[in-house]
């Protein structure tokens, strides 16, 4: 329970906050660049706006973790390529799980709410896969990316 109760703590608390900014900074961004704005309505498309977001809101939560959520005072490059791996890492593994959600939904044909099985399948697999990412993301930051000196 000790281990537990310590696993929990205020970093991961901290850890939740940031990720909610970060999302919040990241998806506007996503919502500003894909807006018609200036001279002829130039908007970005969807996928440069959501790399330029995710890019943004990682970079945002790379120095919010590193010096609030887990006071990590390394010096250099290390702290950020482990950060980046570790974000490389948990999108993988959250693609992974997101795709085998939705061909378990499909193969099987499980649905909910009345939706259809493919509408449902991409709601399920993108929350699954969303819930496995920030775990994945707590867990490779805490103990790898800014991983406390003893």
């Amino acid at each position: 329970m000790d281990k537990l109760k310590s696993f929990f703590d205020i970093k991961f608390l901290k850890f939740l906050l940031v990720g909610v900014l970060n999302t919040l900074i990241g998806e506007g961004i996503v919502l500003l660049l894909t807006q018609p704005v200036g001279w002829k309505n130039f908007s970005w498309g969807p996928g440069a706006a959501a790399f330029v977001g995710t890019v943004i809101g990682s970079i945002v939560s790379y120095f919010l973790n590193k010096y609030f959520t887990f006071k990590n005072k390394e010096k250099g490059l290390k702290p950020a390529l482990r950060f980046t791996i570790n974000i490389a890492a948990c999108l993988l593994i959250r693609v992974l799980v997101a795709t085998g959600v939705s061909e378990l939904c499909k193969a099987t044909g499980f649905t909910m709410f009345n939706m259809d099985v493919n509408t449902f399948a991409g709601y399920l697999s993108w929350a699954v896969g969303a819930c496995v990412f920030v775990a994945c993301n707590y867990v490779g930051q805490r103990f790898f990316a800014f991983k406390e000196k003893k």
